[in-house]
């Protein structure tokens, strides 16, 4: 029986240890799903030995618990590091699931429940790959180190600590991550760029407590107001951030490069129903692909502040709050952004509110060189599991890992992503297909065989 096969022979059992997988609600940002989180490292740790290695460790952190396995038993071949998490999101809001986010369901093809495309899905499609390719043959064909993580939707703070102080153990010849997208239905799809990712707070504070909006109205400051006159002013009439500086440094895009892109079978209608919105717009000049992936964003994310609740109730409130970001293209800085960002608005404030400015997170932005050897071989396996050849993409998204991994130890990152664009990451009604499930265990179990080659 060759791969193909042995892996086909496996369906059902893979898709029911899946379901197992994905009813852990491992909700890395609440402290009540720590016990889940637990027991989640404890079946990745579990599913690691039985998929054939022998050296897994549940690595304890401040916060969350690491899982790290690794198979040294092949001399001479190269050495891969495949990297995922298995934290999810918080399912909230709750009613807008059709069946319940931890209950995982089959519908139309795809399977539905949180985690399934981020991350929970794509990790399994590796640990069934070199399942398949140790029953198979009794062994890994290349070494192979394994780290899953459970904190990457809250920032991955103790990974990066771990990595730090273990540099050597740590070390390969490539890093390989599923946790992206690929271009579209029946499109097998490498990322070769990421965007970087700022993300900020910032709180305004005009009166000291909140105050009778008719007693005091008209007389003193309202953050409330401020605040959304300051994000009013924080792009042009063209869509372009109107940060003193921001588009200094970005490198060019080569021209066959942006060809190459807005070539590619991306379809406009596609993205329109995913977005559901009237109309989009962006940044004038580009395209909406060149939007998507090569140029730089400011978004709010939160806006919140005053009263909320049922009825009226007539106050000038003493503080706002908003929560952004800003993505990041390659060459741009994040301290440097940060500093500028940070500048602009202190400006832009009046003198009657208080201004707190915090930067919860900075992370750089990515880009390989996509013809390297190992992405040909990515390529070529990806061919063997969906019968299509694949394509190379960039991703407006942001994985810090990945960038962290790159300037650290200076390999190449290959990341084959088998989700869709509108298969609701972060929200309800996640899911993903199985075709590209099935297919991609089988795609990722010919790019393990095959990398023994390189």
């Amino acid at each position: 029986m060759n791969l193909a096969e042995f892996i086909e022979s496996r369906r059902e059992q893979h898709l029911g240890e899946l379901y197992e997988f994905l009813r852990i609600p491992s909700v890395s940002a609440k402290s009540e799903h720590k016990p889940d989180i637990d027991r989640a490292s404890r079946w990745v740790a579990d599913h690691l030995r039985s998929a054939g290695f022998k050296t897994v460790e549940i690595v304890p952190t401040g916060l969350h618990p690491l899982v790290y396995a690794e198979s040294l038993e092949a001399p001479g071949k190269p050495t891969v590091l495949f990297y995922g998490h298995y934290d999810v999101q918080p399912a909230e809001p709750l009613e807008l699931w059709t069946s319940p986010a931890f209950q995982p369901e089959v519908r139309n093809g795809s399977i539905y429940g949180r985690g399934t495309a981020d991350d929970k899905g794509q990790v399994h499609i590796h640990l069934k790959a070199l399942e398949s390719l140790h029953q198979l043959h009794g062994k890994f064909p290349i070494n192979i180190k394994v780290l899953i993580e459970g904190e990457e939707e809250v920032g991955s703070v103790s990974l990066w600590d771990y990595v730090q102080s273990h540099k050597e153990k740590l070390k390969a010849d490539a890093l390989l991550v599923s946790d992206t997208s690929m271009l579209g239905k029946g499109v097998p799809s490498i990322t070769y760029g990421l965007r970087g990712l700022n993300y900020y707070e910032i709180e305004l504070t005009g009166p000291a407590r909140d105050l009778h909006s008719g007693v005091y109205g008209g007389a003193v400051p309202n953050p409330l107001i401020v605040l959304a006159e300051l994000f009013a002013k924080l792009h042009d009439k063209n869509f372009r951030v109107a940060v003193p500086g921001f588009y200094d440094d970005i490198a060019a895009v080569p021209p066959a490069e942006r060809k190459a892109l807005n070539a590619l079978p991306w379809k406009e209608k596609d993205f329109k129903h995913a977005v559901g919105a009237p109309a989009y717009h962006g940044e004038k000049g580009f395209t909406t692909v060149e939007r998507l992936w090569i140029r730089p964003t400011l978004e709010l994310n939160g806006i919140w502040g005053g009263y909320q609740g049922e009825g009226a109730k007539t106050v000038i409130p003493s503080k706002a709050y908003a929560k952004f970001s800003t993505r990041l293209v390659p060459n741009q800085n994040p301290q440097k952004i940060a500093k500028l960002v940070e500048k602009h608005i202190r400006k832009l404030l009046p003198d009657y509110v208080h201004c707190r400015f915090e930067v919860l997170s900075t992370g750089k932005p990515w880009v390989a060189a996509y013809k390297a050897p190992i992405f040909q071989v990515a390529q070529s396996a990806l061919e063997k599991g969906f019968g299509k050849k694949a394509v190379f993409i960039r991703e407006g998204g942001s994985i810090p890992f990945v960038t962290q991994m790159h300037d650290t130890f200076k390999v190449p990152c290959v990341l084959v992503g088998f989700g869709l664009p509108d298969e609701n990451a972060h929200a309800p009604d996640e899911h993903l297909a199985l075709e590209n499930y099935h297919g991609g265990i089988k795609a990722i179990a010919h790019l393990y065989q095959d990398l023994a080659g390189l």
